[in-house]
């Protein structure tokens, strides 16, 4: 088998106990803590290539750091990159100007590196996806080349000089087709109804209802989180606290992780009073241990790693820096000498859905508007961002890195999608052989009942 990376001495038997040694890296700490978390994360992982590539950022990073780019220099492979970047991590989100806006969503992997690390996962996923779907090789290759196109017009119009919002900012009054439906479904969610699905009222005052992963705290760890949260509430920055909001604590539940790249994660959810007292206008936090973001292992800059407190730090710090108009909630704090990241759950978040994106022409539009948000997602940060990592102008020095090469530039992200997705697709076989048979520590008795 021949690596992306460019190794050719690995047996099946070898590159099996790489992706093992990889895994136990990445989540052995985590897998101890909630082997059964972990059992689920794997068998959705198992599940198709896909979904297994989701999953496997590690492997990837991994594989990253022993290949060549040649698109890279000294400034463009340190720029922020969403660590994480795949077809089905867009949606939506109400931004702090009070618009619903289509982008890039979760930035749990978020870290400084290369600008075509964040364009080679994202094409590889659509590789994948659209294999899925039956979608020709030569569908897919012209798939990922929209992408890539519409990728790099819109660093072109910044680098020059476009710096109006509207050049970038995806919304209902500039999209058409899935991207303003999935805005339109967003609109029609309210905070009543989410309020309604995870809280009671009683006694004229709401609290969160009891249920399936809803952990009700003791006094003593009650106490931590809440002076956890009032830590919080120095990081949000001053433009964006709310001043007629006095963030009174209502109630606080203990939430697991959720969703595939979550597994193990400690949460809380916090109820907070909002705007006004009126019942309907409540709003509630996620409070949840931040992760190692993957790209930092093989991104080895003491300056970047001594630059964050913590993971939680970092995932804001880095989302602030990624996005235009980031959560006005975003914040971040510690618990017990561990970084946590704060966020609204937000009735307005609403994640792209691929399901009845079948045809390539139905496709092709979706891909040109994601190619545009990684684009803005590059070369843009919110006003209040606080990070003094990046001193340039990202799209002067991606723009400068690639020249006159565009076409190359295409071919090769093209040719990398190809070849990768070949590659997760034989780990993925890998993966679920020693996922079964009870190779991987720690998940030993996956193996039971088959």
């Amino acid at each position: 088998m021949t690596l992306t990376n460019g190794r050719t001495d690995l047996t099946a038997e070898e590159r099996k106990a790489e992706i093992i040694d990889t895994f136990v890296e990445a989540f052995g700490d985590m897998i101890r803590a909630d082997p059964d978390a972990f059992r689920k994360k794997f068998r959705k992982m198992s599940d198709n290539p896909f979904a297994f590539y989701r999953g496997a950022a590690c492997l990837f990073y991994r594989d990253m750091g022993g290949a060549a780019d040649l698109w890279v220099d000294e400034r463009t492979s340190r720029v922020w990159v969403h660590g994480d970047l795949h077809a089905e991590n867009f949606g939506t989100y109400m931004d702090s100007a009070g618009q619903l806006v289509f982008d890039v969503v979760d930035f749990d992997e978020a870290y400084l590196g290369h600008f075509t690390w964040d364009i080679k996962r994202f094409c590889t996923s659509v590789a994948l996806l659209a294999r899925r779907k039956a979608v020709s090789d030569a569908d897919i290759e012209e798939l990922i080349e929209t992408y890539v196109r519409a990728y790099l017009r819109l660093v072109h119009a910044f680098h020059e000089g476009a710096r109006d919002e509207e050049a970038f900012k995806l919304h209902l009054s500039n999209t058409d087709g899935a991207v303003r439906d999935v805005l339109l479904d967003a609109k029609m969610n309210t905070r009543i109804a989410l309020l309604e699905e995870a809280t009671v009222v009683e006694e004229y005052e709401r609290h969160f209802r009891s249920g399936r992963g809803v952990r009700r705290l003791d006094e003593a760890e009650y106490a931590e989180v809440l002076s956890a949260f009032n830590k919080y509430l120095d990081t949000i920055p001053e433009h964006k606290r709310f001043r007629n909001v006095n963030y009174q604590v209502k109630d606080i539940v203990g939430r697991k992780g959720f969703g595939i790249g979550s597994a193990g994660l400690p949460a809380y959810n916090i109820l907070v009073e909002g705007p006004t007292e009126a019942l309907e206008n409540d709003v509630i936090l996620s409070l949840k241990q931040g992760n190692v973001a993957e790209p930092s292992r093989i991104v080895h800059d003491q300056k970047i790693r001594d630059y964050f407190v913590h993971h939680g730090h970092r995932t804001a710090v880095s989302q602030r820096a990624l996005q235009a108009h980031a959560d006005p909630w975003l914040g971040h704090t510690e618990l017990n000498g561990t970084g946590y990241v704060v966020s609204e759950l937000s009735p307005h978040v609403k994640e792209l859905d691929w399901s009845d994106l079948t045809e390539p022409a139905e496709m092709r539009p979706v891909i040109n508007y994601l190619g545009q948000a990684t684009a803005g997602m590059h070369c843009i940060s919110d006003i209040d961002s606080d990070q003094t990592l990046v001193d340039f102008q990202s799209e002067q020095a991606i723009m400068n890195a690639i020249g006159s090469d565009e076409d190359a530039f295409v071919a090769d992200m093209v040719q990398f999608a190809q070849n990768y997705a070949q590659q997760t697709r034989h780990d993925r076989e890998l993966f679920v052989d020693a996922f079964r048979n009870g190779n991987i520590p720690g998940l030993e008795s996956a193996t039971a009942g088959g």
